[in-house]
């Protein structure tokens, strides 16, 4: 049976991420966002469930953001909000939230100034990126100036990996945190289909633990990685425990035979 949880048990805070990028899609970038995201999100105990990657469209990235938004309890854009024509990301959140999308009076002085230091022309391309909702909040961009912007619960961060990833170290103070979850793994010669039974039996048997097992291949052998993940350090280790000793009782039997 599953531990009672705690009176004063952390919230669970989920979260979801939209990859936004033709160049994406058609493999001419390699996408690295998402995997930064999902490493800082699991350390500061925030559950990311989904992730969705959508072209340059201004449909297809209103349909995504509004699906997302209403499912978690935060949700993380990177890309579009450049000072090219297809940068349209700044449109399709404002659209998605039904508010106008109009030049940042403060986002024009911070570039405007960071231009004019540099001795570069403020043209009407890096006017675009201080484009954003109406009502929106900065996310500072310590690289390049042109910043971020959160409405409602949907961030809204560069493609640039480095410059994400700075934005997100803004970001990530002043978000709500929850549970953080632990994690175990256990290493087992067999494939999946040799433990994929009795896996989903200790599954049943231990419901608030996270059980994955991913295939391995090395050396001209099938092996897997067992993975489980929980809030409750005691209920983990009996999990892994218990996941130990089927890998054991099966490895001994395959021996036997």
């Amino acid at each position: 049976m599953p531990a009672e949880p705690a009176e004063n048990a952390e919230p669970i805070v989920t979260a979801g991420a939209l990859v936004i990028g033709d160049e994406i899609l058609s493999g001419r970038i390699r996408e690295k966002n998402a995997g930064h995201l999902a490493a800082v999100l699991t350390a500061i105990g925030i559950d990311l469930r989904e992730v969705r990657i959508v072209g340059d469209d201004e449909d297809a990235i209103i349909d995504a953001v509004n699906a997302l938004r209403k499912h978690y309890t935060y949700i993380f854009t990177s890309g579009g909000i450049g000072p090219t024509h297809d940068d349209i990301t700044a449109d399709a959140i404002s659209k998605a939230f039904g508010l106008p999308c109009d030049y940042d009076p403060q986002a024009l002085k911070l570039l405007g100034d960071h231009y004019a230091a540099r001795g570069l022309e403020f043209t009407a391309a890096r006017k675009r990126m201080t484009r954003m909702p109406e009502g929106a909040v900065h996310i500072d961009n310590p690289i390049s100036k042109a910043p971020g912007f959160m409405i409602g619960n949907v961030h809204v961060m560069a493609g640039v990996p480095a410059v994400f990833q700075a934005m997100l170290d803004n970001v990530v103070p002043t978000l709500r945190t929850g549970r953080v979850l632990l994690s175990r793994s256990v290493h087992c010669p067999s494939g999946e289909g040799v433990i994929g039974e009795a896996l989903a039996k200790i599954q049943d048997d231990w419901p608030d633990i996270a059980i994955g097992s991913y295939p391995k291949y090395d050396a001209g052998r099938f092996w897997t990685e067992i993975v489980l993940r929980g809030a409750e350090e005691t209920r983990l280790g009996e999990a892994e425990a218990a996941v130990a000793a089927m890998v054991s009782d099966l490895t001994a039997r395959a021996e036997v035979s």
